[in-house]
């Protein structure tokens, strides 16, 4: 595996990321189907990671997505622009009126509680960015020496939207490289979202494709299985022992087969219940194995975690900080993610390095 190289001098955007962006409707300690009030949040699993280098790292990021010119939609854009992501890039889309052709997504999800596991119920067909087609977007400018970004995300999400959303990810990705921007990719495997259009077998006749253009790949052991094919060996379905050779070999693997890729990274999660995990990462860069093992955490919501890992790694690997330390940064922000309510990150820099360093959660005041 080559090196990660950064792009040099001033950009617009620290990290720029391309993805839906829904409505989360959270029952809090109820149930979906028993509920009479719902919290919202944003979220999406490309936004969550621009959203959490913006609030936790202070870096300057951006979301390229489209919604549906609304209430709901604007509804969307205020929670955005509380979290601090740059909006200008949003493609508004007009509205019908009742939502025959074009709406904004919607993500019930419960929070799960002991031997109840989270849920979620995705009501999101036809929406404004399902529907984007190649040159929806000026990619040149926006990766040019006008705007241009040091980072680019994307994945395996926004590819599962619609006949039309890989073609923009490869179209952009392509914006990307040739501007010198490295790119990362969070397979981020999503039944609900295949089911319907191929499933298994075209999850990976589009993600095998879209990999093997970028630079930095994410995910967990069902997300390498179920999008690119290629599995962890000597793992039981429960997940109760996640052997570290095992996923060491995985890693080599992927490697091996798409020698493009800079560095890959995948999160070990082992749940207990819903509310105690073990939660640790390991990842593959220039041939060298950077593993911060497993330790047990308690969680308020496990929604998000994921992306909270992913943007606290780019932060480190933005940084210059080295792979080792990107990975136990990416792990204390996902473990801080998860104490709280909301697909985004609510920890500060401050609260991660100390998780990182072995704080306890003795009381500060």
């Amino acid at each position: 595996m080559h090196t990660l190289q950064l792009k040099e001098g001033p950009s617009r955007w620290e990290l720029l990321a391309l993805g839906e962006v829904m409505l989360r409707l959270d029952p809090l300690e109820a149930r979906i189907h028993t509920a009479r009030h719902f919290q919202v949040w944003e979220g999406g699993g490309e936004y969550n990671v621009a959203r959490g280098l913006r609030r936790c790292f202070g870096l300057r990021t951006g979301i390229v997505t489209a919604l549906a010119d609304n209430p709901v939609g604007r509804l969307i854009e205020d929670l955005m622009l509380q979290g601090g992501v740059d909006t200008t890039l949003v493609r508004w889309v007009p509205y019908d009126g009742v939502g025959r052709t074009v709406r904004n997504g919607l993500n019930f999800t419960e929070r799960g509680f002991g031997v109840r596991a989270a849920a979620g119920c995705s009501d999101r067909g036809h929406t404004a960015i399902a529907q984007a087609q190649q040159g929806a977007w000026d990619w040149e400018a926006i990766f040019g020496a006008s705007n241009g970004a040091r980072w680019f995300h994307t994945g395996g999400i926004f590819a599962a939207l619609s006949e039309s959303t890989p073609a923009v990810a490869a179209e952009a990705i392509a914006a990307a490289h040739r501007a010198g921007t490295p790119v990362s990719y969070d397979l981020n495997y999503r039944d609900s979202l295949w089911r319907a259009i191929g499933g298994k077998a075209r999850a990976q006749e589009v993600n095998r494709e879209l990999v093997r253009q970028v630079d930095v790949l994410l995910g967990n052991e069902e997300d390498f299985a179920a999008m690119l094919g290629i599995t962890v060996q000597g793992v039981s379905d429960d997940y109760v022992e996640l052997p570290a050779a095992a996923y060491e070999e995985m890693l080599r693997e992927v490697a091996s087969a798409y020698p493009n890729l800079r560095l890959i990274a995948t999160t070990l999660r082992t749940a207990h219940t819903a509310t105690r995990n073990a939660w640790g990462a390991m990842a593959l860069s220039g041939n060298e194995i950077a593993h911060t093992p497993q330790r047990d955490i308690e969680i308020l919501d496990r929604v998000g975690g994921g992306d909270s890992f992913a943007s606290g790694l780019i932060y480190g690997l933005v940084q210059g900080k080295g792979a080792e330390w990107a990975v136990r940064c990416g792990v204390a922000h996902g473990a801080l993610a998860m104490t709280t309510p909301g697909d985004t990150s609510m920890a500060t820099l401050a609260e991660v390095e100390r998780v990182m360093q072995g704080g306890s959660a003795r009381i500060a005041r």
